[in-house]
């Protein structure tokens, strides 16, 4: 949203920030977490869905935490910890402005393996789309999957969120060629 003068009225991303819902306690993370999230994202299948660094070691962790904080403070991106009660984070979700249209944002998630299979993106999918659709101000959100990411297709579907008809996005990351599907908020 800009005003007639060209200024930005979008909320920014506050700092700080926690949801809660759908059982789901979203929080950011703090240093205090950098070993679980060692844990959680040092896994094949994060390294094979994600942008992740692999290995995902206390280094790698340590800059990711880095970049997600400057990310925020540059209003950017969102990256919360998904936890159950504030506590021991479980997997991530994150909200990332749309450089290209101002009033969307694209979704993400990744869920530690020892975790799977409790509904924790799905619900994390559905408290964050909600804050961006109506406390931020985003009048869309979508989430960007891979065809044969089975698993990440099951999550948009049941969080309610449709596969559109736009072209697949097409880029390379970790020396692959990915097609990437846009699945539209509901």
């Amino acid at each position: 949203m800009t005003t007639e003068h060209g200024h930005d009225t979008r909320p920014r991303f506050p700092s700080g920030l926690v949801l809660s819902g759908h059982g789901l306690v979203l929080r950011e993370w703090t240093d205090d977490d950098l070993p679980v999230m060692a844990g959680l994202f040092d896994d094949p299948d994060v390294a094979y869905w994600t942008p992740l660094a692999t290995p995902f070691d206390l280094a790698a962790a340590r800059a990711y935490l880095e970049r997600a904080r400057r990310s925020l403070a540059a209003d950017q991106r969102l990256h919360l910890a998904i936890t159950t009660d504030g506590g021991e984070a479980k997997g991530e979700v994150l909200l990332s402005r749309d450089l290209r249209d101002g009033s969307a944002a694209a979704l993400g998630y990744a869920v530690g393996a020892a975790h799977r299979g409790r509904r924790l993106a799905v619900r994390a999918v559905r408290v964050l789309a909600d804050y961006a659709l109506t406390t931020a101000g985003l009048a869309r959100v979508y989430l960007e999957i891979e065809r044969e990411n089975e698993s990440s297709v099951r999550v948009a579907r049941a969080a309610g969120f449709r596969l559109t008809d736009t072209p697949p996005a097409t880029t390379e990351e970790k020396g692959r060629t990915l097609e990437l599907l846009t699945w539209s908020s509901p």
